[in-house]
Protein backbone atom coordinates (compact mmCIF):
# COMPACT_ATOMS: atom_id res chain seq x y z
CA UNK A 1 0.00 0.00 0.00
CA UNK A 2 1.26 3.63 -0.24
CA UNK A 3 -0.49 7.31 -0.36
CA UNK A 4 -1.42 8.12 -3.99
CA UNK A 5 -2.54 11.26 -3.43
CA UNK A 6 -3.66 14.27 -1.38
CA UNK A 7 -6.92 15.99 -2.08
CA UNK A 8 -7.24 19.95 -1.51
CA UNK A 9 -10.77 22.46 -2.45
CA UNK A 10 -9.46 25.35 -3.52
CA UNK A 11 -11.35 28.70 -4.77
CA UNK A 12 -9.59 29.69 -7.90
CA UNK A 13 -8.27 26.48 -9.62
CA UNK A 14 -5.09 28.73 -12.14
CA UNK A 15 -3.86 30.59 -8.89
CA UNK A 16 -3.28 27.40 -6.85
CA UNK A 17 -1.80 25.70 -10.36
CA UNK A 18 0.43 29.02 -10.42
CA UNK A 19 1.49 28.34 -7.03
CA UNK A 20 2.37 25.23 -6.66
CA UNK A 21 4.16 25.25 -9.73
CA UNK A 22 5.88 28.77 -10.01
CA UNK A 23 6.47 29.10 -5.85
CA UNK A 24 7.39 25.10 -5.09
CA UNK A 25 8.49 23.72 -8.01
CA UNK A 26 6.03 21.04 -8.73
CA UNK A 27 4.67 20.24 -12.59
CA UNK A 28 1.00 19.75 -13.88
CA UNK A 29 0.35 16.51 -14.50
CA UNK A 30 -2.90 16.57 -15.43
CA UNK A 31 -6.37 17.92 -15.62
CA UNK A 32 -10.42 17.13 -15.91
CA UNK A 33 -13.37 18.92 -15.88
CA UNK A 34 -16.57 17.13 -15.57
CA UNK A 35 -19.53 19.72 -16.39
CA UNK A 36 -21.88 17.39 -15.70
CA UNK A 37 -21.00 17.80 -12.19
CA UNK A 38 -19.61 20.76 -12.39
CA UNK A 39 -16.11 20.44 -11.12
CA UNK A 40 -12.45 20.62 -12.74
CA UNK A 41 -9.37 18.92 -11.25
CA UNK A 42 -5.37 19.36 -11.29
CA UNK A 43 -3.26 17.29 -10.60
CA UNK A 44 0.52 18.39 -9.17
CA UNK A 45 3.27 16.75 -8.58
CA UNK A 46 7.43 16.32 -8.75
CA UNK A 47 6.51 13.31 -10.68
CA UNK A 48 3.88 11.06 -11.40
CA UNK A 49 2.27 7.60 -9.93
CA UNK A 50 3.23 5.14 -9.02
CA UNK A 51 6.78 6.31 -8.33
CA UNK A 52 5.32 9.83 -6.56
CA UNK A 53 2.63 10.44 -4.62
CA UNK A 54 0.16 13.49 -6.44
CA UNK A 55 -1.60 16.33 -5.28
CA UNK A 56 -4.89 17.04 -6.39
CA UNK A 57 -6.53 20.57 -6.66
CA UNK A 58 -10.24 20.51 -6.63
CA UNK A 59 -12.17 23.35 -7.74
CA UNK A 60 -16.45 22.90 -7.11
CA UNK A 61 -18.01 25.60 -10.46
CA UNK A 62 -18.91 28.43 -8.28
CA UNK A 63 -17.04 28.34 -4.80
CA UNK A 64 -14.20 30.56 -4.55
CA UNK A 65 -13.43 29.78 -0.77
CA UNK A 66 -13.85 27.36 1.98
CA UNK A 67 -13.54 27.23 5.79
CA UNK A 68 -10.53 25.93 7.06
CA UNK A 69 -11.10 22.86 9.28
CA UNK A 70 -9.47 22.35 12.93
CA UNK A 71 -8.58 19.09 12.19
CA UNK A 72 -6.18 19.96 9.25
CA UNK A 73 -2.62 20.01 9.57
CA UNK A 74 -0.12 20.99 6.32
CA UNK A 75 1.34 19.21 3.32
CA UNK A 76 5.29 18.44 4.08
CA UNK A 77 7.89 18.82 1.49
CA UNK A 78 11.58 18.17 1.68
CA UNK A 79 14.13 20.38 0.58
CA UNK A 80 17.96 20.93 0.65
CA UNK A 81 18.38 23.65 2.12
CA UNK A 82 15.29 25.09 3.79
CA UNK A 83 16.55 29.26 3.63
CA UNK A 84 17.85 28.83 -0.02
CA UNK A 85 13.83 27.68 -0.41
CA UNK A 86 11.94 30.26 1.10
CA UNK A 87 14.28 32.90 -0.21
CA UNK A 88 13.36 31.70 -3.85
CA UNK A 89 9.57 30.85 -2.42
CA UNK A 90 9.44 34.46 -1.72
CA UNK A 91 11.11 35.70 -4.81
CA UNK A 92 8.21 34.32 -6.76
CA UNK A 93 5.56 35.51 -4.36
CA UNK A 94 5.13 32.99 -1.60
CA UNK A 95 4.21 33.62 1.73
CA UNK A 96 6.20 32.75 4.19
CA UNK A 97 4.61 32.26 7.65
CA UNK A 98 7.67 30.48 9.26
CA UNK A 99 11.03 31.55 8.87
CA UNK A 100 13.69 28.35 8.68
CA UNK A 101 14.50 27.12 12.48
CA UNK A 102 14.79 23.80 14.51
CA UNK A 103 11.53 22.59 15.23
CA UNK A 104 10.56 22.89 18.94
CA UNK A 105 11.95 20.40 21.03
CA UNK A 106 14.27 19.05 18.18
CA UNK A 107 16.96 20.19 15.58
CA UNK A 108 15.16 19.07 12.59
CA UNK A 109 15.49 22.97 10.36
CA UNK A 110 12.02 23.13 9.44
CA UNK A 111 10.06 26.39 7.53
CA UNK A 112 6.19 27.51 6.58
CA UNK A 113 4.59 28.64 3.82
CA UNK A 114 0.82 29.19 3.03
CA UNK A 115 -0.67 28.84 -0.14
CA UNK A 116 -3.42 31.09 -2.00
CA UNK A 117 -6.08 29.15 -0.03
CA UNK A 118 -4.28 29.37 3.34
CA UNK A 119 -3.15 25.90 3.35
CA UNK A 120 -0.19 25.56 5.40
CA UNK A 121 2.79 24.19 3.30
CA UNK A 122 5.94 22.64 5.97
CA UNK A 123 9.35 22.49 4.07
CA UNK A 124 11.61 19.78 5.48
CA UNK A 125 15.17 20.58 5.31
CA UNK A 126 16.77 17.01 4.59
CA UNK A 127 20.03 17.53 1.96
CA UNK A 128 18.92 14.42 -0.13
CA UNK A 129 15.53 16.09 -0.60
CA UNK A 130 16.59 17.52 -4.26
CA UNK A 131 12.43 18.41 -4.30
CA UNK A 132 12.91 20.99 -7.78
CA UNK A 133 12.02 23.79 -4.99
CA UNK A 134 14.95 26.03 -5.23
CA UNK A 135 16.44 24.30 -8.71
CA UNK A 136 15.08 24.33 -12.03
CA UNK A 137 14.06 20.76 -13.31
Amino acid sequence: MRILHTMLRVGDLQRSIDFYSNVLGMKLLRTSDNPEYKYKLAFMGYGSNPEHAELELTYNYGVDKYDMGTAYGHIAIGVDDAKKACDAARTKGGNVTREPGPVKGGSTVIAFLTDPDGYKVELIERPEASSGLHKKA
